[in-house]
């Protein structure tokens, strides 16, 4: 895992297509801004599993999302 440090406004690029911009800070909550390509879906850990889930249909086990 690669792991960065960010301040408000500045970003974080993933290949040449997403830009990742920390948007605010407060607290212990950071709020990011992700600018991907439509082709390219973006969703929270917990959503992706839920969806994964849904669409491997065969009772396959879900990834363990850590409680927030």
């Amino acid at each position: 895992m690669l792991v960065l440090s960010r301040h408000k406004d500045e970003t974080i690029m993933v290949g040449d297509d997403v830009a990742i911009t920390v948007i605010e800070i407060r607290g212990d909550k950071v709020r990011l801004g992700i600018e991907a390509p439509k082709s390219i879906d973006v969703h929270r850990r917990e959503v992706w599993a839920k969806i994964k889930a849904a669409n491997d249909g065969d009772g396959g086990e879900a990834i363990p999302v850590p409680a927030a």
